[in-house]
């Protein structure tokens, strides 16, 4: 009984440790570090919102398959939200070895270095990282496409582009269904879309696909 650590010295001990001074990466180091290990610890681990964590905005990237177009007047009410309101739900991202790739929050992760965010922020962004098993290129697009087809935003041609590209990479037109929420005929159609000949060797099709 004598190790035993209530939950009121636990929270002195915190208090303690973070009442010391410490450079800022420091602080913000260690405060991730409990973060994960709160995570680990509770009923809600496989979540990725149950860990959100701050990292150094150079150190998240961009992805290169994003098709989630902003018109510019919402990307100034973002904007304004960012400056106004902060950060209300982080970018969801992939934890690699060298750096986070975005998954979700492409325009938020833009908007977060600009001059007047990034002040408030002191160069740090707020993420939650998708689970280590939905870490594969394929994957990851998938995990983009359903955010971005949640909110009703993206581009037709883009969408070809990607259902191209995981096509390439070996998955099924029913995997690709399943993964992005589209029935078949959206995936044969966005297959048309990209205008490769070599993505319908195994399909038939009547003149209505035919696309002018």
């Amino acid at each position: 009984m004598g190790n035993f650590v209530t939950l009121e010295i636990l929270t002195d001990m915190i208090r303690q440790y973070f009442g010391q001074y410490r450079p800022e990466d420091e602080t913000v180091n260690a405060l991730n570090h409990l973060r994960r290990i709160l995570h680990e610890v509770g009923p809600f681990s496989q979540e990725p919102v149950d860990c959100v964590l701050w990292v150094k905005s150079s150190e998240v990237v961009a992805n290169d398959y994003n098709p989630n177009v902003m018109a510019p007047g919402e990307k100034k009410l973002l904007k304004q939200s960012l400056e106004k309101d902060g950060f209300t739900q982080p970018l969801v991202v992939s934890e690699e070895k060298d750096n986070y790739l975005v998954v979700d929050g492409f325009h938020r992760q833009l908007l977060g270095r600009g001059s007047s965010v990034v002040k408030r922020f002191r160069g740090w962004l707020p993420v939650a990282c998708i689970n280590p098993e939905r870490k594969g290129q394929a994957e990851r697009i998938a995990a983009t496409i359903r955010h971005n087809r949640a909110r009703g935003k993206h581009q037709i041609t883009s969408m070809s582009d990607i259902v191209r590209d995981l096509s390439r990479l070996g998955w099924s037109d029913d995997r690709i269904g399943t993964e992005l929420g589209m029935d078949q005929d959206e995936v044969l159609r966005l297959k048309q879309i990209s205008g490769l000949t070599e993505l319908f060797l195994e399909e038939d099709f009547s003149d209505a696909w035919t696309v002018r």
